[in-house]
């Protein structure tokens, strides 16, 4: 009997060991778990104690189902809107960012601001007066019914508030090509040449529209600039900056989602630390003329079946 239990020992001393290994592996973790927490949570805080964004009302808003054949493929509806000095906003940048989370690729599509739109509910004006006549809803309806985009949510940005997010988000700026001097109407004077930009000088360059190009420079110059946050997204500080950032969002931004959804898509997009982005402007080449009517000024009239095509070969290509 006693040379069975003391063959029985060894075997539990193994046991007991093995037990207090896993305890502390478990206990590491959980603290692990709770400082990586506690860390988000007090730069999340910090974000939105830098912010006191002004209040945006852009009225109700219904998002469209998801398809239930691709799931994982939101779009979102983005929207720069300017004061126009009566309390009321028009929308001075208007995309649509749609984000394939199964493949890791985000597609977004510019809209000319001058485009005729069908506007429901109101006469045919401007693209950028949608918004101005019924908030986000309009706007999301003009677009969607147009184009045949459903979109699932939205994010309004006052541009008051773009380059306090931008010097949050990028302490250091962003580097852009700036390819001529650019000062008239945008509150900074740029000179030529490869420079990083701070908040105020990108939202000066995503403005500018005094040459011949006009809208369609200041549209590619938008999306240079998404270009060049999405550059920097995966670097090493932006990732660890993510918490007060999405803080200062929260504040900033107003959207259908709730700050806990932010955070969380903003963390998804971190942790892949990959993402294709692809553009397209509408409208495309050899599909538009310009026009002016009475009511309206001078529009963009466009083929809107060459355009609808685009972007449909745009979003599902692969």
């Amino acid at each position: 009997m006693d040379d069975h239990l003391e063959e029985q020992l060894p075997t539990r001393r193994k046991k007991k060991r093995k037990l207090r290994i896993g305890r502390v592996f478990f206990t590491v973790l959980l603290l692990g778990t709770i400082a990586v927490t506690a860390y988000c949570y007090i730069l999340y805080k910090q974000g939105k104690a830098l912010t006191a964004g002004n209040e945006i009302e852009p009225g109700e808003f219904h998002g469209d189902l998801l398809d239930p054949q691709d799931p994982t493929t939101e779009n979102y509806l983005l929207l720069g809107i300017d004061n126009d000095g009566s309390g009321k906003y028009r929308t001075d940048t208007m995309m649509v960012l749609s984000w394939d989370q199964t493949h890791g690729t985000a597609n977004l599509i510019s809209f000319m601001r001058d485009i005729y739109a069908q506007i429901p509910g109101y006469q045919s004006y401007k693209l950028n007066t949608a918004y101005y006549l019924g908030g986000v809803q309009t706007a999301k309806e003009t677009i969607s019914g147009m184009f045949n985009i459903p979109i699932h949510h939205y994010a309004v940005v006052d541009f008051d508030n773009f380059e306090s997010i931008m010097d949050i988000a990028f302490p250091k700026g962003l580097e852009m090509d700036v390819k001529q001097e650019m000062s008239e109407k945008i509150g900074v004077t740029l000179t030529p040449g490869v420079q990083r930009l701070n908040g105020k000088e990108l939202l000066g360059y995503a403005r500018f529209r005094a040459d011949s190009e006009g809208d369609f420079g200041r549209v590619n110059r938008q999306q240079e600039v998404i270009q060049a946050v999405k550059g920097e997204l995966f670097s090493v500080p932006t990732i660890l900056q993510a918490p007060k950032v999405a803080g200062a969002l929260d504040n900033f931004i107003t959207t259908d989602l709730t700050s806990k959804e932010e955070l969380t898509k903003l963390l998804t997009v971190l942790a892949k630390r990959k993402l294709d982005l692809n553009t397209l402007r509408i409208p495309v080449e050899d599909s538009y003329s310009f026009r002016s009517y009475q009511h309206a000024g001078s529009v963009i009239e466009i083929d809107l079946e060459k355009n609808r095509e685009a972007i449909r070969s745009f979003l599902t290509a692969r």
